[in-house]
């Protein structure tokens, strides 16, 4: 019997040409290395954090924006920068903000007055709770910190003023008798049929008063 045709199987399928000649080991990523890259990666971040000092190890302090498009619009996240709408309002100047840790986005622009007060009201808290050292402790300058607030200061780890997620405790009481018996769906299917013969009823209703007169 042919070779050939045992190869190619039933029906119209594909001839079998395989190349199994391939360096496959060359296109093989293993990652036998992860323990000792987690260690690396925590040995810089301990760097980085002695480097840094006193300043805090997450960066700058950055504002509170909303997520774009209506599904996500209700979300708070943390932003890039402050606007220099917001700066001006809360009395920083953008040049000096930059050098205390506050981060700045000349792109990003106010839409509405809420979310405006809400991130001047933290430049404002952060300012209250920033501890300034002087660049030379022979010569202090107006606004840096005492030597007793820079011996009390200590590193901050975490996110500088995280968003507070805390949800309200919700109220709770019983079910009346009335709300027992009040029907939803009814009541919605009631509501939708009106508003749908709304217009035809008050159609009927002028008809029937000029046929009338």
């Amino acid at each position: 019997q042919d070779q050939g045709v045992d190869m190619a199987g039933k029906r119209n399928g594909v001839i079998p040409n395989v190349h199994l000649r391939k360096n496959w080991k060359r296109w093989v990523r293993t990652y036998f290395d992860q323990p000792m890259a987690k260690r690396r990666r925590a040995t810089k971040r301990a760097e980085k954090a002695r480097r840094i000092a006193p300043r805090p190890v997450a960066g700058p302090v950055r504002p509170i924006v909303r997520c774009p498009n209506n599904k996500n619009n209700h979300k708070e996240r943390l932003g890039r920068g402050f606007t220099l709408e917001e700066l001006a309002n809360a009395g920083i100047n953008r040049r000096w903000a930059l050098t205390v840790g506050i981060s700045v986005d000349h792109r990003r622009k106010n839409r509405n007055v809420e979310a405006l007060q809400q991130n001047v009201q933290r430049l404002k808290e952060y300012r209250s709770k920033l501890i300034l050292f002087p660049r030379k402790e022979s010569t202090p300058r107006k606004g840096d910190a005492s030597e007793e607030e820079r011996k009390i200061a200590t590193q901050l780890q975490g996110t500088v003023m995280p968003i507070d997620r805390t949800m309200p405790p919700m109220e709770v009481r019983a079910v009346t008798e009335d709300e027992k018996k009040f029907e939803a769906y009814i009541t919605l299917r009631r509501q939708w049929r009106r508003a749908k013969l709304q217009g035809m009823r008050e159609k009927k209703a002028r008809e029937a008063a000029e046929a009338a007169k």
